[in-house]
């Protein structure tokens, strides 16, 4: 097995990022540091040592879905004391997982979290196009003709955003309500994509990743993926 595959797999990082601790010269197999990107181990036989630090080869990843509320920072820990969705969530002592993507501050609903690197690394990463769903709620109305502005792509951050699926689900004057399906992962992208178009977001809600649905899970809660979810995931992962 590749040496990157392996960190993946054992929850260390993605693939990509796994490589970038190997040109660290932080990954020793049998004690030797590895030089070659394209080592291969045996993963029954090799010890393989992350910054001093043994890695084991596991099968039982743990799969988490949180329905996270506004007011919470999407990281492992933050410098100023914010509150972060790790609060929010409980795992085995000997375990650590880690938030799939991101979710801004005044953002709510799906985030995973798994110790799968490989498969958070699958999710996050705009080459494999898996579709993420909002639903966004703007002040006033908008035209036909801003809505295939968006569904076609808008520059946000000096680039253009991918073609995208937008449905309004309802409009009056004081606010519409949009579903907004995109398939990268940028910073703030529907926000700012609604932004580019002279629209207010007053509230934004994920509401899918992939074939993964947050349903009725309440606001600050959290639970453990079921058979059926998972299967999808390992298919995502071939």
């Amino acid at each position: 097995m590749r040496i990157n595959k392996f960190l993946a797999l054992c929850g260390i990082a993605s693939r990509r990022k796994s490589e970038q601790l190997i040109l660290q010269k932080r990954v020793k197999i049998n004690d030797r540091v590895v030089h070659n990107l394209a080592t291969d181990i045996d993963p029954k036989k090799d010890i393989v040592l992350v910054d001093g630090k043994p890695v084991h080869f596991k099968e039982d990843f743990i799969y988490l879905m949180l329905h996270k509320p506004k007011g919470y920072i999407t990281t492992t820990d933050d410098e100023h004391n914010r509150p972060t969705v790790m609060d929010l969530i409980k795992v085995p002592d000997d375990r650590r997982v880690y938030p799939v993507g991101r979710l801004d501050y005044n953002t709510e609903g799906l985030l995973l979290f798994t110790d799968d690197g490989e498969l958070a690394n699958i999710l996050t990463h705009p080459s494999y196009k898996i579709e993420k769903t909002y639903i966004a709620r703007i002040k006033g109305t908008i035209t036909s003709e801003e809505v295939n502005k968006l569904r076609s792509g808008v520059v946000i951050d000096g680039a253009k955003t991918a073609p995208c699926k937008v449905n309004i689900l309802r409009m009056d004057e004081k606010s519409t309500r949009l579903e907004i399906t995109i398939h990268e992962g940028r910073n703030r992208q529907v926000r700012k994509m609604l932004e580019s178009i002279g629209k207010e977001t007053q509230f934004l809600k994920r509401i899918s990743v992939g074939k993964i649905r947050l349903g009725g899970l309440a606001r600050g809660k959290f639970r453990t993926l079921n058979k059926r979810e998972i299967a999808h995931l390992n298919e995502l992962k071939g």
